[in-house]
């Protein structure tokens, strides 16, 4: 008998990352609401700190409602906008006036969302020119070895 698919490894690290990833953003923007903004790292906005809260929740909404995949589609659209994020500061997009972007945001905007994507990316599973595993129902196959 074999492990797990590489691709079913790759959707439970996707699914520890999100698990994790999703309260802290909540907390996050949290206690950017609750700390003074001198003790601040990084932006402490109310925008982007609802924008914080409102994108933990929908992270801990996917994992809870669609576990591995719903971790998978939440690491690449949150690292996605991240990237974006980080474009948006650095030439002044929207929301880069409405966030107040700090240096420090923009290097984590960078670092987490080229992880975030890579990790999602991976979680996707098969390429597109990958045949479908016969045997593993989960991956398009029958589950009876014959296709």
């Amino acid at each position: 008998m074999s492990g797990p698919s590489a691709p079913a490894i790759w959707e439970a690290r996707n699914l520890v990352v999100a698990g994790a990833l999703a309260p802290l953003l909540v907390l996050t923007g949290a206690l950017g609401f609750a700390l003074p903004p001198d003790w601040a790292l990084l932006s402490g906005a109310p925008a982007y700190n609802l924008f914080h809260i409102a994108g933990g929740l929908a992270g801990i909404a996917l994992v809870l409602r669609a576990g591995g995949r719903g971790a998978v589609g939440f690491n690449l659209a949150f690292g996605l906008i991240d990237l974006y994020q980080a474009v948006a500061g650095s030439v002044d997009l929207f929301p880069a006036a409405l966030f107040a972007y700090r240096p420090l945001d923009d290097v984590l905007h960078v670092t987490l969302g080229l992880g975030l994507v890579g990790l999602g990316a991976l979680g996707r599973g098969r390429g597109a020119t990958e045949a479908p595993a016969r045997g593993d129902p989960a991956r398009g196959g029958t589950g009876t070895g014959v296709t």
